[in-house]
């Protein structure tokens, strides 16, 4: 135990599950007797309000701010197809001089020729469907959110259990310590050491259920609900998530993936915009309508039109052209580099699943009974006077952080799902 204690904390953690695989070994403790931490943690809020998983996403999706204001921009974008096919409008011209003839009114009205009013409107319906995009990855973000402050709730809610069920435990040992020093078995040393331990165990269990107050309140905050609400936790922290294949999870976000997404809506927004501009070098013409009047002796009313017509020699938007051009090819290569990366991104993110799946698998399987027989066998040695009261303390802090452990595995594994799913930008449950 001294050479683990000078070890860095990973490698003593590898040491401590090593050890005590070894000695569950001997023991030969059965698992399927083992109680789930996690399932008496879920019951620990039954007074509170239930929700499961998938009732909290819902709940986001309909009532978080955040999501609803980022929906709001749809129809800052929808406004712009409205924006995008509007018509020029005319212009009145009316004149009175000395010089003849004294009065003209004269109307001129821009005309639009060619594809310039709908190649607008396109460029407006791909901003529209960039808007959705950014939308849909609030989403997807506020899901990863929610999915994170929902099991971070649920272990604060199993360290909340977990520290009850030591106080429980402490109290037994206290009550074993009090009747073996009123027997003559043990110095009062023992009693006044298990007097702390109990002290210890009950600060503890405040300190967590204050925490869990603390991730029930960001929880609510994410669900826009009342901060104090009391959550009951249906979906339990070791809800095992379901199997993907590798494979599989790089084809589905080669198309879901929101980065990607996000580029080739911005592919299309460009593509879009050259339109325009090859629609706007289509030359500008106006049409000019009206009548002179009061020019005598020649007429007193005369009728006036005129058509002007925009010379495109020096300037024919080759500039914009060849800037959106050069953006189009900058974004494909951005699409490129971001598909490989992407793909690299979820074997990673697969890999860290998969070795959290391992290491729950481990701790429920051998590491937590193990612990547990270890920590029976010393109590019942105490109790027989074979063994001193510093052991049954020891296992029961071994046992303490073998659960905490194993709890925190849990929320890792949780934590890492999370994070394949929103790189892969679809719901995988």
């Amino acid at each position: 135990m001294k050479i683990c204690a000078s070890l860095p904390i990973r490698t003593r953690r590898t040491a401590l599950l090593i050890l005590i695989c070894g000695m569950a070994a001997a023991a030969q403790a059965p698992p399927a007797s083992t109680p789930n931490p996690t399932s008496q943690a879920t019951t620990a809020a039954a007074s509170g309000k239930r929700l499961t998983l998938q009732e909290a996403f819902s709940r986001a999706d309909k009532q978080n701010l955040d999501l609803a204001a980022a929906r709001l921009r749809r129809a800052v974008a929808l406004a712009g197809i409205i924006i995008a096919g509007q018509r020029p409008n005319p212009t009145i011209t009316v004149s009175v001089t000395r010089d003849l003839p004294h009065e003209s009114v004269f109307i001129d009205q821009p005309l639009e020729l060619g594809s310039k009013r709908s190649s607008r409107i396109g460029e407006a319906n791909q901003e529209v469907a960039l808007s959705d995009v950014e939308i849909a990855t609030a989403g997807r973000h506020l899901r990863r959110q929610v999915r994170d402050a929902f099991f971070a709730a649920a272990l604060a809610s199993g360290f909340t259990t977990q520290q009850k069920q030591l106080v429980d435990l402490a109290q037994k040992l206290r009550d074993i310590a009090q009747s073996r020093f009123d027997a003559g078995d043990v110095p009062q040393l023992e009693v006044m050491q298990a007097d702390l331990e109990l002290a210890r165990a009950k600060a503890d269990y405040e300190v967590a259920g204050q925490e869990q107050k603390v991730a029930f309140t960001r929880l609510s905050t994410l669900l826009n609900e009342p901060s104090g609400t009391s959550w009951d936790l249906v979906t339990p922290l070791d809800t095992a998530p379901p199997q993907v294949a590798l494979q599989d999870l790089i084809a589905r976000a080669s198309d879901a993936n929101p980065e990607l997404q996000h580029l080739a809506k911005e592919a299309g927004v460009e593509q879009a915009r050259e339109k325009v501009f090859r629609a706007e070098r289509i030359p500008e013409v106006t049409a000019e309508l009206g009548g002179d009047f009061n020019a005598p002796p020649d007429y007193r009313a005369a009728l006036r039109g005129q058509l002007t017509v925009g010379l495109p020699i020096f300037s024919r938007y080759q500039g914009e052209l060849a800037q959106s051009s050069a953006t189009q090819k900058m974004i494909e290569g951005e699409i490129m580099a971001t598909r490989r990366s992407v793909a690299g991104d979820v074997e990673a993110a697969y890999n860290e699943f998969v070795a959290r799946q391992t290491e729950v698998d481990l701790y429920s399987r051998t590491v937590i009974p193990a612990g547990r027989k270890l920590e029976s066998l010393a109590e019942d040695s105490y109790r027989a006077g074979r063994t001193s009261i510093l052991a049954v303390l020891d296992a029961q802090r071994t046992v303490q952080q073998n659960e905490r452990d194993y709890l925190q595995s849990l929320f890792e594994l949780q934590q890492a799902f999370a994070d394949l799913e929103e790189i892969v930008g679809a719901a995988l449950d």
